[in-house]
């Protein structure tokens, strides 16, 4: 059995109530949840730097001496990388491997630890073009439950596929307490927000998951994504600046906290620390409100 053979009735359903007008989405196991953890859920456009800040920011909780667990939720599999130094099975893997037999499994088929002690998993993803994305994220967090692994877990990250804001994908803000985005200072990273706000404020309706902060990225200034934060309601929660040791790092297979000491990544890594202790002890839910497409252009597109 492979997962596009999986029968719909196994994978979801047609949520009721729906998380918004004309909404369709996968419907996980309400047996499935994660109670004892704060649990964040990163967002942002792919290729800004999603799986760089949740490693190290998970580095960061674990050096607050937290028990950290890491969830890459994309299909390509590359989230834990730095932690692990390299490119773990996933939990489709373990499954196909067992025939989706998922009792037959052990803790250690599918999860594996980092540095520090971060506990890494990759949910991977179906086939381009079959199966779905909360299929894969739901058997994940019921694997973790079934193992017990949740219940000694102090911060569970999820780190989410860039750009796809659908039911499959979003599933982790069912998850959630709040819901991080970065972002970097330019138009496509603030248009791609825009739409991961709007996927936000919809799962909130039936969910928890409320949105914590933006995360800016890459970027010597913050201007833009200021001017954009001011008219929805966002705030910004930190700001890590384009610097080549943040690239080198990733070639390395290394997470900020074990590259060569100098100032400047002595002052990334305590925006890190500083950026954990501040989610640990509890951001406001911000309320925002997505502007429309032509909005955001009249806003940033035409200066």
């Amino acid at each position: 059995m492979n997962i596009a053979t999986v029968p719909v009735s196994s994978i979801g359903r047609r949520a009721a109530p729906p998380d918004g007008e004309g909404s369709v989405q996968f419907q996980p196991d309400p047996r499935a949840t994660i109670d004892n953890a704060k649990v964040f859920a990163v967002y942002g456009k792919g290729g800004i730097g999603k799986s760089t800040t949740s490693s190290n920011l998970s580095v960061a909780f674990s050096k607050l001496g937290k028990r950290v667990l890491q969830i890459g939720c994309d299909p390509k599999h590359d989230s834990t990388f730095t932690l692990t130094k390299k490119l773990v099975p996933t939990v489709i893997d373990a499954l196909e491997a067992v025939d989706f037999h998922a009792e037959e499994l052990r803790i250690e088929d599918f999860v594996y630890e980092g540095y520090n002690g971060v506990m890494c998993v990759e949910a991977g993803g179906p086939p381009a073009g079959t199966g779905c994305g909360g299929y894969v994220v739901g058997q994940t967090v019921k694997l973790l439950k079934e193992h017990h692994l949740l219940e000694d877990t102090d911060v569970v990250i999820f780190d989410v596929l860039g750009d796809v804001v659908c039911g499959g994908f979003a599933a982790p803000l069912q998850h959630a307490d709040r819901a991080l985005i970065v972002t970097a200072n330019d138009f496509d990273s603030i248009f791609a927000m825009n739409r991961i706000v709007a996927a936000i404020q919809a799962k909130s309706k039936n969910y928890a998951v409320r949105l914590g902060g933006v995360i800016a990225n890459r970027s010597a200034a913050t201007d833009q994504i200021d001017r954009f934060n001011g008219e929805v309601g966002l705030n910004l929660v930190a700001h890590f600046p384009d610097l080549d040791v943040i690239r080198r790092s990733r070639l390395k297979k290394s997470t900020l906290f074990e590259m060569e000491d100098s100032p400047e990544l002595r002052a990334v890594q305590d925006e890190y620390l500083r950026l954990a202790a501040s989610l640990w002890a509890g951001t406001e839910p911000l309320t925002c409100a997505p502007m429309r497409d032509r909005d955001i252009f009249d806003l940033l597109g035409f200066d």
